[in-house]
């Protein structure tokens, strides 16, 4: 704590001393009162006196109270600190810095390399097996063991409602893998579903689409 200043010290001194001084006139009074015991007390209706307040403290400090109280014991915290922010800058800048360096790569390499089209269809020479694009050979592998309906209508139509029923069934908030094994299980099944089916029908299916290897009768797949 700082050292007392001299001036408030004379001051604190002085007002000891004006009120040692009236206590003493006050012990004078008593003993006057004690000889005049006895006799008949006088009523009066005037109250009596307040105290005059003091500028001192206990034991004759003078010191203010906001200096010697610490600001960390009359501070309040109203609002708890959350580990979270704002989607607008801090999400959507950097998802939009993302977007525009994928857009200017794409344009550069579409612009050096050139794509391995093929040539223009023909419609009396069907070319054995005819695939669809490599995004959709996981569909036509599925139309190789079950019925188009199903095939195309039924097992996609499941797998997307599944897929959006996710957040409302695992409603988890952490972002910890370990407190999310539900979401990861689910998610996981379906892309290494999807990559399965995907391979065996870009690799694996040769002409009328009948399996085979790849290592013994070649890959029949153009990008």
């Amino acid at each position: 704590m700082a050292e007392v200043p001299e001036h408030l010290q004379r001051r604190a001194q002085a007002r000891r001393e004006a009120l040692a001084a009236a206590r003493g006139a006050g012990g004078d009074a008593g003993d006057a009162g004690d000889a005049a015991e006895g006799a008949p007390p006088e009523s009066t209706t005037e109250p009596a006196e307040a105290p005059e307040p003091s500028a001192t403290g206990p034991g004759g400090h003078t010191q203010r109270l906001l200096t010697v109280v610490k600001a960390g014991s009359i501070q309040q915290t109203r609002v708890e600190a959350q580990d979270e922010v704002h989607t607008w800058p801090h999400l959507l800048a950097a998802e939009l810095a993302a977007a525009l360096a994928l857009l200017a790569l794409l344009t550069i390499f579409s612009a050096l390399v050139k794509a391995p089209l093929l040539g223009l269809a023909d419609a009396n020479q069907t070319p054995n097996p005819s695939k669809a694009p490599w995004y959709f050979l996981g569909l036509q592998e599925l139309l190789v063991y079950f019925d188009p309906q199903i095939a195309g209508v039924l097992i996609p139509g499941l797998g997307l409602a599944g897929i959006a029923m996710i957040p409302y069934i695992d409603r988890n908030r952490s972002t910890r893998p370990a407190d999310r094994k539900f979401a990861i299980m689910m998610f996981t099944f379906f892309v290494v579903a999807s990559a399965i089916l995907t391979m065996i029908g870009s690799f694996y299916r040769g002409k009328g689409l009948n399996f085979t290897f790849p290592w013994r009768d070649g890959i029949f797949f153009d990008l």
